[in-house]
């Protein structure tokens, strides 16, 4: 109801609203209006009122509320249901069961911040209350197990069309790492259940420093990890970002889905253009076996695995931890 209010109010614009006409439009009273509009302002709304004038919308908190996130969304598939969470533990967890409910292809859990995230290799995530976007998407693609890996170099170039519109430069790190400076901006954790020649659902899970500062980072991570506001020297909308996020995954994602293999050729080129991977000197920390190797990034192939070069011959790294070392 009160999301209804806040609709009504916004679409007034710099006129007030009565109390009463809320009501009747509503089927309410005006006590039960008032006691609505209270509870709103303590959840960070600005609501002006006037005696014998009413209500009228100033501001909305920067939450990334589900109505607040689909207003003005232009998607077709990516974000039709939101679920909001003030706080949880892992949004790919809260999505994992959301995915064992059937919810839509597109579904989008949002959280406020995360005590338990997770990154790659079963790294912490840090997920502070209100400075980023912790999130996760439920996919359910009609592509076989294999074409997983894509998905997740998918959401690296979502994100870095949508830095783009920000005018930020995007670098990533092969696979999905979204760096600037050299210390990290994002994380992206894919999960997949599957059969053997389908995929049931994919849950990618994906963290976004927003607007964390240098000095509220713990001290182990001050030196590689950064916030686009960092980035950009001011402050950056979370639920403006959050939209052009979902957006850009959206354009990405129903291209695939029309055309898997050209889709999939069209994005791993636009990932090419953001990467700082290839041709550069690495070393591999192999998921496998946890053993490594040095050699050269040459090139993403069709299936997104880095192909490496060493002094036995071309290696195709599916999984793993790769590292940039100095020089060319």
């Amino acid at each position: 109801m009160r999301h209804k209010i806040i609709e009504m109010l916004r679409n007034t614009g710099e006129n007030f609203l009565s109390g009463e006409s809320i009501a009747a439009q509503l089927g309410m009273s005006r006590a039960a209006v008032w006691k609505h509009i209270q509870k709103l302002r303590k959840s960070g709304y600005e609501i002006t009122s006037r005696e014998r004038c009413g209500y009228k919308f100033s501001d909305a908190p920067d939450l990334l509320l589900a109505n607040d996130v689909k207003e003005g969304l232009n998607t077709q598939i990516i974000g039709k249901e939101i679920y909001y969470f003030p706080s949880t533990d892992s949004t790919n967890r809260e999505a994992k069961i959301l995915a064992y409910k059937q919810v839509p292809d597109g579904t989008v859990a949002v959280a406020e911040e995360q005590t338990g995230g997770k990154g790659r290799l079963n790294r912490n995530f840090y997920s502070p209350r209100g400075k980023g976007i912790w999130f996760s998407l439920v996919l359910r693609p009609k592509l076989v197990p294999s074409d997983s890996p894509k998905c997740t170099l998918m959401a690296a170039v979502a994100i870095a069309h949508a830095m783009d519109r920000f005018g930020l430069r995007a670098q990533i790190k092969w696979p999905n790492d979204l760096m600037f400076e050299g210390r990290k901006l994002v994380g992206i954790l894919t999960e997949l259940s599957a059969e053997m020649s389908r995929i049931t659902y994919i849950v990618l899970g994906i963290g976004i420093n927003v607007s964390i500062r240098r000095e509220e980072f713990p001290i182990e991570l001050r030196d590689v990890a950064t916030s686009l506001m960092e980035m950009k020297g001011e402050k950056i909308s979370r639920i403006e970002f959050f939209r052009a996020v979902l957006e850009e995954f959206d354009k990405l994602y129903l291209d695939i889905t029309n055309d898997p293999r050209g889709g999939f050729r069209r994005m791993l080129d636009e990932w090419r253009k953001y990467n700082i991977t290839l041709n550069r000197k690495v070393r591999v920390i192999t998921a496998s076996t946890g053993e490594y190797f040095l050699g050269v990034a040459r090139d993403i192939d069709a299936d997104g695995a880095l192909l490496v070069e060493t002094t036995d011959g071309l290696e195709r790294v599916f999984a793993g931890d790769v590292s940039i070392r100095e020089g060319a």
